[in-house]
């Protein structure tokens, strides 16, 4: 379940579920909606009691060896979620997960950008990101061929578009893929690993930054 805020005191909601609870959530009235979703976002019963211990256990050696800035908000407290008030009317729809990539993204005097060409798992709010990289990658090869006095819709140099931007698609794609079957397992050792890992992430600042330069293209 991720909120992605829109205004300070809008957000969009994306509930990734079973197809069979999701038409449960559908038929829910706004007000009963509303309950069930705040009730899911504090609702911590299936989380693992040995792998609490154990997050517990690495964070304390992580900042033992000093991973963790003293300048961090203390990484034990988590932060309440916030509190659903009230729904759009009409705003709720389902559609199933799917992931989609394009074996070509040009053709003569044709470039495909945003989910023309890419499709991913909201869970990572990737999508418009990718969008946006595909936009500014295209221009920015249409400006080079004018400059160079050349055929800005020819597959010569449309097909520099494709190959910059299909190396950083596919490598987010796969990852974001990746992602969602990970978080997908509830096998206790597969959530150990994954939470180990986030917060292993979270200590190394310089590999977080890497992680977050990559998304924003």
């Amino acid at each position: 379940m991720l909120l992605y805020q829109l205004s300070d005191d809008t957000s969009s909601l994306v509930w990734s579920t079973t197809p069979s609870h999701a038409k449960h959530l559908l038929a829910l009235s706004p007000e009963m909606f509303v309950d069930e979703l705040n009730h899911a976002l504090i609702d911590n019963s299936k989380m693992d009691g040995m792998v609490s211990i154990v997050e517990d256990q690495y964070k304390k050696l992580l900042e033992k060896f000093g991973s963790f800035a003293t300048s961090h908000e203390d990484q034990r407290t988590q932060p309440l979620p916030p509190t659903v008030l009230d729904i759009d009317k009409e705003s709720r729809a389902k559609f199933p997960y799917g992931m989609m990539h394009a074996d070509k993204y040009v053709a003569p005097r044709l470039a495909l950008v945003g989910d023309a060409c890419h499709r991913v798992h909201p869970l990572a709010g990737q999508g418009v990101n990718l969008g946006f990289g595909d936009a500014e990658c295209l221009v920015r090869t249409i400006v080079n061929a004018v400059s160079l006095g050349a055929d800005i819709g020819s597959s010569e140099h449309l097909v520099e578009y494709e190959t910059e931007r299909q190396r950083h698609v596919v490598a987010t794609t796969a990852g974001i893929d990746g992602l969602y079957r990970l978080y997908s397992n509830n096998w206790t050792p597969v959530v150990l690993a994954r939470s180990l890992g986030l917060m292993t992430v979270n200590a190394l600042t310089p590999l977080k930054r890497l992680f977050m330069q990559h998304a924003q293209t």
